[in-house]
């Protein structure tokens, strides 16, 4: 599942690693990174692709950087970029750059359709959004075909209890990572995280601006954190809202997320006056009969245990989305049917109506495994079990088998245990933590904040649900405008009921 943070724009790790020098890995680069930039050729954007085109307020340009920032003056991708200018020229502050999580959330697709909760940001920074390297537009990795993304969902299981099924798990996932490599060979060892906050770099010279302002959300916490650590000097004003524990490896994000989630189904279920402990052991035991027995849809489809899972999973990110979990779980205990939960599968999933799939999936997976170095084998996710369980009876299984399932036989070796996020001398950057956070828990953010730094990364929670705060909370949001408008910082531990 890897749910690290899906950016749906309407709402969680063979082939040469990447040789990074000393320079690289502290930052302290004197060569191109500090350099000017040639200019962009902004021009009228077209639509992304399974989207609408933007409106004529946004401009989209493509910036060349190296494909291996190793190697400067070799081999060049595009990183696909859309404006939205600021609506009061005479008080512009500069460029506000975006990344809305996965990995693999395409900035171009997502910042159009989200830009109304920015407007007032907009008056005076131009909106920035842009797809990562891997992403959509930007050397996007893809894996595999729609008929074979769907015959995975439907025969798959992903909590396998025979030898059988274990072994199908496990080739399935030996298959998606061949399919990268065959499909996507040239960019698929340069897409990991520190590559990324490298483009942003070249990104906040070739927009002009001394420093970068950011506004990063879910894994988009991940690469601001990223970014400070390697050019704290060009630190400005970067949010980092919903924030990924920097300090967890393969495994440990998937025991926050057992945390996390099972901790959002419970606050879920106080919501409609259920006892948590008993609507927990309900909703186990509805998953174990579709594990055994799947349930029919009108489509035609069946719903597996898989993929109850993930249409339990995708509404937990919103509050406002707890009535559509009501009614699907209702319709598959009471009537024996499944379309409610294969339709939220379907969204988290990237499928639409005619079967097509997105290959958001493709790069969050490919941008993790070049992250990660760990490769937990079935054996070590099988001994996971217990705790997981323990954790979540929801969740806990599938998020113990995804620790095997993610990157097994990846054709490229990670990078890292953890990220370094530590940004020594960089100018306050603001990290929000949301006390019923599912995807990245509230945890998290604090650990965040102490890894950049004291006097660097300031603390502010949020006491509420879902996976991000700016625009659902009014206190959040209006310390934030306050912070990015007027570079006014919130008191260290600032909390907002």
């Amino acid at each position: 599942m890897r749910v690290r943070g899906r950016a749906r724009g309407g709402s969680a790790l063979a082939g040469a690693a990447l040789l990074l020098t000393a320079a690289v890995l502290t930052g302290c680069d004197s060569g191109p990174a500090s350099g000017a930039s040639r200019p962009l050729d902004w021009k009228r954007c077209d639509a992304p692709e399974g989207g609408i085109e933007p409106g004529p307020a946004w401009r989209c340009a493509t910036l060349a950087v190296p494909l291996d920032h190793a190697e400067p003056d070799g081999e060049t991708i595009g990183i696909a970029l859309i404006r939205k200018a600021a609506t009061e020229k005479s008080e512009r502050i500069g460029s506000l750059l975006f990344n809305f999580g996965g990995p693999g959330g395409s900035g171009v697709g997502i910042l159009p359709r989200a830009a109304d909760s920015y407007r007032e940001l907009n008056t005076r920074y131009d909106l920035v959004g842009f797809d990562p390297r891997g992403v959509a537009a930007s050397a996007g990795v893809r894996c595999r075909g729609d008929k074979e993304q769907e015959t995975a969902h439907r025969e798959i299981d992903m909590t396998p209890d025979t030898p059988a099924e274990e072994a199908a798990f496990v080739e399935d996932g030996r298959d998606f990572g061949a399919g990268c490599e065959r499909l996507s060979p040239e960019v698929l060892p340069h897409v990991g995280t520190v590559n990324a906050a490298r483009d942003m770099d070249a990104i906040r010279r070739a927009l002009g601006d001394e420093k970068l302002s950011y506004f990063g959300v879910s894994y988009g916490t991940e690469l601001g954190g990223t970014y400070a650590h390697l050019f704290p000097e060009y630190v400005g004003r970067l949010v980092l809202d919903a924030v990924v524990d920097p300090t967890a490896d393969s495994v440990g994000h998937a025991r926050n997320q057992a945390t996390g989630f099972q901790r959002a189904l419970e606050n879920y279920l106080k919501d409609r006056g259920q006892d948590p402990a008993a609507g927990t052991r309900r909703t186990a035991r509805l998953l174990e009969r579709i594990d055994k027995d799947p349930l029919p849809t009108s489509s035609g489809r069946e719903l597996n245990g898989s993929l109850a899972v993930l249409g339990i999973v995708a509404p937990l990110y919103s509050k406002s989305s707890w009535p559509t979990l009501t009614a699907a779980l209702d319709e598959a205990e009471n009537r024996g049917t499944g379309d409610g939960l294969l339709q939220l599968a379907d969204s988290y999933n990237g499928r639409d109506a005619q079967g097509h799939y997105d290959t958001q999936s493709h790069s969050q997976r490919a941008i993790s495994c070049a992250d990660a170095r760990a490769r937990p084998t079935a054996a070590e996710a099988r001994a996971l079990l217990p705790e997981f369980r323990e954790l979540s009876p929801v969740f806990g299984p599938f998020l113990a088998w995804d620790t095997a399932g993610w990157c097994a036989g990846w054709p490229v070796e990670g990078e890292h245990d953890t990220p370094e996020v530590s940004a020594p001398g960089a100018a306050p950057i603001l990290v929000i933590g949301t006390t019923g956070d599912p995807a990245t828990p509230y945890e998290g953010a604090r650990r965040m904040a102490d890894e950049l730094g004291e006097g660097v990364g300031v603390m502010l929670t949020n006491k509420g649900e879902g996976h991000g705060s700016y625009g659902g909370s009014t206190c959040v949001t209006s310390l934030v405008d306050s912070y990015l408008l007027d570079g006014k910082v919130p008191a260290d531990g600032r909390t907002c009921s």
